[in-house]
């Protein structure tokens, strides 16, 4: 029996700045491929939803060196990593049925063969309003990494105030909701861009929300922080994370979770206040989410997500994920949206039929 075909979307020139989706020396190039054909304990699988995470653009620098990046880099001539949840087609495996919905790193590709430890049932419950793809945010990754980087990381308590940055994006919406319904933070504040996403992040639990978008910003930004903070949750890095450092208390600790204004910069990411953290003896700790795994603490702590969604304390609606409708060929596309801003919450590619 003949493989399937598939397209796929391939790294063909890393970039060391913004990608490039037009013109002669594009990011990434389409491909028609024939997969080979299903082995034992392997399925195929067809792509339905894929994950668009700022960490994608780190694993394909121009000129990154692996032995400092927390992953292997995605390499010129691979399929673009990705992770997704896509339908099982046809089945080798006796733990997975056709039909069944599966969750893994498949890449940019319509369809893939993969073995099936590579993926894992998606355990959706759409009467608690756990849809399949919240498995890619709220209930996946995403969330484990604002749990764990709050409460693990940062070691956030009931006493702290707390900051995040990057409210409205899909890491920063549930440690607003983590900080002050699971956690108990005495103040929340989060920072967005824009009146509409500071009142959705508001509306989560957020004592007030700092809009980096109005000229006012520093100033509003000084006033919401008056007393100074316990906790700082970093998502944006760049200015912002120079401004907080001036506003945290001694001994406060950042938890360095992300750095989305920075990732496509050419050049330096220094920053000018470095002293604030020696003259106030601020805690800084960078984490990747794997690091829940490799720890053991991925699990229980998904589960208290999910115990938090039951009890309706965390809100995983329509809000906290933006699903984009999206052909094959503008994959890339929406996958750049992450560096504008032009997502709430999680934004996921939904491939269209």
């Amino acid at each position: 029996m003949p493989g399937q075909q598939t397209r796929q979307w391939i790294l063909s020139n890393p970039p060391k700045a913004d990608p490039v989706l037009e013109g002669s020396d594009p990011t990434f190039s389409l491909q028609n491929t024939t997969l080979p054909t299903l082995g034992s304990d392997q399925v195929l699988v067809k792509t339905l939803y894929i994950s668009n995470d700022p960490a994608q653009r780190g694993w394909i620098q121009l000129g990154v060196d692996p032995e400092r990046l927390y992953v292997p880099p995605v390499q010129k001539g691979d399929v673009m990593r990705a992770f997704a949840v896509a339908e099982v087609v046809e089945s080798n495996a006796d733990s997975l049925k056709k039909g069944q919905l599966v969750i893994g790193s498949l890449g940019w590709t319509e369809y893939a063969v993969v073995g099936a430890k590579e993926v894992r049932p998606v355990q959706a419950d759409e009467s608690a309003g756990m849809r399949p793809t919240h498995f890619l945010g709220s209930l996946g990754a995403t969330g484990l990494t604002a749990y764990y980087g709050l409460v693990d990381v940062a070691q956030a308590t009931a006493d702290d105030v707390v900051v995040v940055s990057g409210a409205a994006g899909a890491t920063g919406n549930m440690v607003v909701q983590i900080a002050k319904h699971l956690v108990g933070c005495k103040r929340v504040i989060g920072i967005a861009g824009g009146e509409k996403k500071c009142k959705w992040v508001e509306s989560l639990g957020a004592d007030v929300c700092v809009d980096y978008k109005s000229p006012t910003f520093k100033e509003d930004l000084k006033k919401a922080t008056e007393g100074f903070v316990d906790v700082y949750f970093d998502n944006v890095g760049g200015e912002i994370l120079e401004l907080m450092l001036a506003r945290i208390k001694k001994h406060g600790r950042v938890a360095a979770c992300g750095s989305i204004s920075t990732y496509n910069s050419d050049g330096g990411n220094g920053i000018r206040n470095w002293f604030e953290i020696i003259a106030n003896r601020i805690q800084v700790r960078g984490f990747i989410v794997i690091d829940a795994f490799e720890s053991g603490k991925a699990g229980p702590f998904i589960q208290t997500l999910v115990q938090g969604v039951k009890d309706g304390k965390i809100k995983i609606g329509p809000e906290s994920e933006t699903l984009v409708p999206t052909s094959f060929e503008d994959v890339p596309k929406t996958w750049t949206m992450l560096f504008s801003g032009g997502n709430t919450g999680k934004l996921i590619t939904e491939l269209k039929a």
